[in-house]
């Protein structure tokens, strides 16, 4: 062979070589790098979240006044010190509005591949406002008590607010995903909760097609999150339910497909004879430990532990994940749901504290609430 010939098949394996090592250089960078500024920026907030002994603090506020002074230096001072007048709503509304500006921090640092994802999360004020609207319209009652200002379709939100009748809401509603089970309920085809229910799996729905789209560990991880989120909402529908006394064929109408319990087990909870015998049947599953350290209190009745642990559970899972990808979507969301547990720990203290309760007596509540 001559020597001309060796040479441009040497030539040809080094290219072939460099395209494949270019190659792989540009998947890590695609798939790691646009997430190093984000996620730093994350864990430097998660260093700024309340310690258990600075909520307890809180708990000795005395009144709403101190309350808000004491969360001055927090990442919740600029929401808290805008407030015009200190009262509870007023609170509470700051608060919300503070998981609000996380979310649409999240929309502005995140990679463009997974943003769309904060974006969908932000229409829960949509489903929340809109729900709201209706079920105060019914009742006579004044919506604009009844919605946060946010969302992305606070425009038409506040249009619903002045609308004199029903039908006016639902045309404003049209061409939404929100017309139709709107135009369900005033035909009375469906419940009050039915409609809420349906605004919900919509929504849900959504953030499932967004996470099916994605690809790789964005794919794993989103479809983990939305998957929880079902599972915890369909849990808790079955267990008020049959607390109720509900029909199981009633209770079958609150299940939102696409969470990661199988149909069977889903089944078998709604036609248990009662709430123990129901959460009996997620013994096998990845909710059997939680549910058997909280067997005690639903005996009990008390259901909302229930809720209290799979949201734990969640905030457990998604720090795992986060863990295992430290470069990934699941940091922001570890860290979202910490948030979100914080602001319910906030809005319980501020709560107790309005109804004058003692600090002592505060700490032993707001422990529970987490």
């Amino acid at each position: 062979m001559e020597v001309s010939t060796i040479t441009a098949i040497l030539d040809t394996t080094l290219g072939v070589v460099l395209t494949f090592v270019a190659y792989k250089t540009g998947q890590i960078i695609w798939k790691y790098t646009p997430y190093s500024y984000p996620n730093a920026r994350i864990r430097a907030m998660e260093a700024r979240l309340l310690s258990d002994q600075r909520i307890e603090e809180l708990a000795e506020s005395k009144n709403l006044q101190n309350f808000v002074v004491n969360l001055e230096d927090s990442d919740y001072g600029e929401r808290l010190t805008s407030i015009e007048k200190v009262n509870l709503k007023n609170i509470e509304l700051a608060l919300e509005l503070s998981l609000v500006d996380l979310l649409e921090l999240m929309v502005k640092i995140m990679p463009k591949r997974v943003k769309g994802f904060f974006e969908l999360l932000l229409e829960e004020w949509d489903v929340r406002n809109i729900s709201n609207i209706v079920k105060a319209k019914l009742s006579n009652l004044p919506a604009q008590d009844y919605i946060i200002p946010a969302g992305r379709m606070y425009q038409k939100v506040k249009a619903m607010i002045e609308a004199k009748t029903m039908e006016e809401l639902l045309v404003i509603l049209e061409g939404t995903e929100y017309e139709e089970p709107l135009r369900k309920l005033l035909l009375k085809e469906i419940s009050l909760e039915e409609f809420e229910l349906e605004l919900y799996r919509l929504h849900y729905q959504k953030l499932l097609n967004y996470a099916t789209s994605r690809r790789g560990e964005e794919k794993t991880i989103l479809l983990e999150f939305v998957r929880l989120l079902i599972d915890q909402k369909n849990i808790s529908s079955v267990l008020r339910a049959k607390s109720a006394s509900m029909p199981s064929e009633e209770i079958k109408k609150l299940i939102i497909e696409g969470g990661s319990l199988s149909k069977v087990t889903l089944d078998a909870m709604i036609n248990a004879e009662d709430p123990i015998m129901a959460i009996g049947e997620l013994e096998g599953t990845k909710y059997g430990e939680i549910i058997r350290e909280v067997r005690e209190d639903i005996e009990q009745g008390r259901l909302d532990t229930v809720e209290i642990a799979l949201r734990k559970f969640m905030i457990a899972r998604m720090k795992e994940l986060a863990q295992f990808y430290p470069l990934s979507v699941a940091v922001a969301l570890a860290y979202i749901l910490e948030r979100e547990r914080e602001i319910r720990k906030l809005k319980a203290v501020a709560k107790l504290l309005s109804d004058g309760i003692r600090a002592e007596k505060i700490k032993q509540i707001v422990g529970e609430v987490a």
